[in-house]
């Protein structure tokens, strides 16, 4: 078997990235975190996640992230499978993060894209169905 791990994020503010995350995942805790150096440059860092997958910060980020609605090499965006979707476009809104973009209507899955703190895209899908020719199709 294999799954993701981590995801390794440069940002600008860990406070300001822990809270909309934590607003996403409220029973993920801080799992450590420190300082190091990346090619000269200080920075904090942490590992936000459960006892399997995590995020984690750095917070040396400067700049913007790049142009999504542009064609530049980089990260478009990641997503995460969720049972509840409706959760988590509540707690976002209640923090002040409203939907970016909705998602395409399916009968067989719910997505939203919302934009994090940061510049990155993040698609949040829950699907409606088990069968995977229906979850699965285009």
């Amino acid at each position: 078997m294999m799954h993701l791990e981590h995801l390794n994020l440069v940002v600008k503010d860990i406070p300001t990235t822990l809270a909309f995350y934590q607003a996403i995942f409220p029973h993920w805790k801080t799992r450590g975190g420190g300082v190091s150096q990346w090619y000269g440059v200080d920075r904090n860092w942490i590992h936000f996640g459960d006892d399997y997958q995590y995020l984690t910060f750095n917070d040396d980020g400067v700049g913007n992230n790049r142009d999504l609605s542009g064609h530049q090499v980089g990260l478009a965006h990641f997503a995460f499978v969720v049972d509840d979707l409706n959760g988590i476009i509540e707690r976002l809104a209640a923090i002040g993060h409203p939907i970016d973009k909705a998602g395409a209507e399916d009968p067989y899955r719910r997505n939203v894209y919302y934009i994090d703190p940061n510049g990155y895209e993040v698609e949040f899908v829950q699907y409606l169905s088990d069968i995977p020719s229906e979850r699965n199709r285009y």
